[in-house]
Parts: C-alpha cells; sequence; structure tokens
C-alpha cells in the first residue's frame, strides 16, 4: 500500500465506513483515484467494498447482502410475522428493502386480506406478484445492488404519490441519540419518501442492529413511530428512543409458527 491507502484503511478500520465523497475530499484527489485504491485494498482482503464507499473487512459493521440472508433468521421470521399481523383491509403499507422485508412479504402470502403494497423492493415485488388479493406496487428506479433495492428519482417520486398507514423500514444502527442510521444515501433517501408518507412508520429490526452506527442519519428518532423487534435495546439506547416518544414492541417468537407455514407453502 501507498501512504494514502493505509491512511485510507486507518480510517475505514477506525469508523467502520467511509464513502468515496468524504475520502476523495479528506485527500483532495478524484473519485476515481479512491475508487481505484477501494478495489485494490477489497481485493487484498483489507476492506470491503461497496457501492459508493467501503467498510471494515470483518463485516460486523455490514456484512454482504448474501452473508445477512443467513443471519438472525429466527429473529427476522419473528419480527416479519408480527408486522404482517399488523396489515389489515384495505389499507396502503410500503415495504423496504432488506431481509427481514423480504420474510414480511413471504408472511404475507397466505393472507386473503384486500390491501396495497408498495416496495422500492425487487425481491419483495416479485414474492408477492400475482397475488389474489394484494395489489402490488413496484417503485421504478435504478436497481444496482444484490438486495434489489430500486432507487432515484423515479422511486421518490411514485413513493410520494401515496399515503400509506404503515411504512415498514429497514436500517443498519443507531446514532447515539437513537436516530435511525444507514450506509447507501440513495437507498436513505426513498426510506425517507416513505416515512414522510407513513402515519405509522415502523423500524423492523432485528436485535444486532441496537450496538451498530453507519454513517448516514436517516432520519431524527422522532421519525419513527415504533421500532418492532425480538429484544429490547440496551439501556441507553430504550432511553433515547423513549424519550422521542418511539414504542418498541417485541415479537412474539410464537410468530414463528405463521412463518414456517407461510413457507411451507411457499418453498
Amino acid at each position: 500500500m501507498n501512504k494514502r491507502q493505509a491512511e485510507i484503511l486507518r480510517i475505514v478500520t477506525r469508523q467502520g465506513y467511509a464513502t468515496i465523497d468524504a475520502l476523495a475530499g479528506r485527500f483532495d484527489t478524484s473519485h476515481q483515484t479512491i475508487r481505484r485504491d477501494i478495489i485494490f485494498m477489497d481485493h487484498a482482503g483489507l476492506l470491503q467494498r461497496f457501492h459508493g464507499g467501503a467498510g471494515a473487512v470483518d463485516g460486523r459493521v455490514r456484512p454482504r447482502y448474501d452473508d445477512k440472508r443467513a443471519l438472525a433468521l429466527d429473529a427476522k421470521h419473528a419480527i416479519a410475522a408480527e408486522a404482517a399481523r399488523r396489515v389489515g383491509e384495505k389499507m396502503t403499507v410500503f415495504i423496504d428493502v432488506g431481509t427481514t422485508a423480504e420474510a414480511l412479504a413471504q408472511c404475507l402470502l397466505p393472507l386473503r386480506v384486500g390491501c396495497r403494497v408498495v416496495t422500492s423492493n425487487l425481491n419483495v415485488g416479485l414474492a408477492l406478484a400475482g397475488h389474489p388479493t394484494i395489489e402490488t406496487v413496484v417503485a421504478g428506479g435504478t436497481a444496482r445492488t444484490r438486495d434489489g433495492a430500486l432507487v432515484g428519482p423515479l422511486a421518490i417520486a411514485l413513493v410520494e404519490q401515496f399515503s400509506f398507514d404503515y411504512a415498514f423500514i429497514g436500517f443498519s444502527g443507531f446514532d447515539t441519540d437513537g436516530a435511525p442510521m444507514d450506509f447507501d444515501l440513495d437507498k436513505v433517501l426513498v426510506k425517507r419518501a416513505a416515512i414522510g408518507r407513513a402515519a405509522t412508520a415502523v423500524g423492523i429490526i432485528d436485535a444486532s442492529k441496537y450496538r451498530r452506527q453507519a454513517s448516514i442519519r436517516l432520519a431524527e428518532a422522532v421519525a419513527l413511530d415504533q421500532i418492532l423487534s425480538d429484544a429490547r435495546p440496551p439501556a441507553a439506547l430504550a432511553d433515547a428512543l423513549s424519550g422521542a416518544g418511539v414504542e418498541i414492541i417485541l415479537a412474539r417468537r410464537a410468530a414463528l409458527s405463521a412463518v414456517e407455514s407461510c413457507e411451507r407453502s411457499n418453498p
């Protein structure tokens, strides 16, 4: 590594994540130069390359999407089943990107509730396509990551046309004041649009997110109405969320039976 690359590695290791924009400004060089540095260090196994930046190599900050699908399965299934029970007749709901959101779509499959699902997630759209009672609206936009996220002005414009009874939002961690945080600005902008159009904004996260921070504040803590998770947050975070008026709801593990029956009927 040259001196700049060594410093980039130090920054990413300390922060957990750094954007190409921030690094280019820090070193007064081009985005392309930083991108080449990141590619070199990713190939060397020193850090992880992501769209728009780089993350720590140990995977604790931002696991690869394919790895996420195998993490905390019981927790995600319980959260998804709990969320699905909130979807009622004639509701319009938004389902975000992520593996818990995909589990939520699977939980909706056996239901015969006449509702509308709006999503910026190709995987959710494909899972619900052709459902006899659920109208599925998939945002347009650019799909550039393996999680099926649709981003950009087209996705935001479509989301802003609706009023949602619930917006089920995933994210990667919390700031010290309880604000939800994520890594990808393009995805964050779509999430913000959905939260802004929702009567009830629900964070759907497993307990592994409680002790993480990401690089972008998604919204202030007060923008969320509820956190739906599998365990209570640490005391400091619980106090911050309570002070912001966020209700913490624990998914019942009994909800897994609904998911298991769903998976059996939709292998």
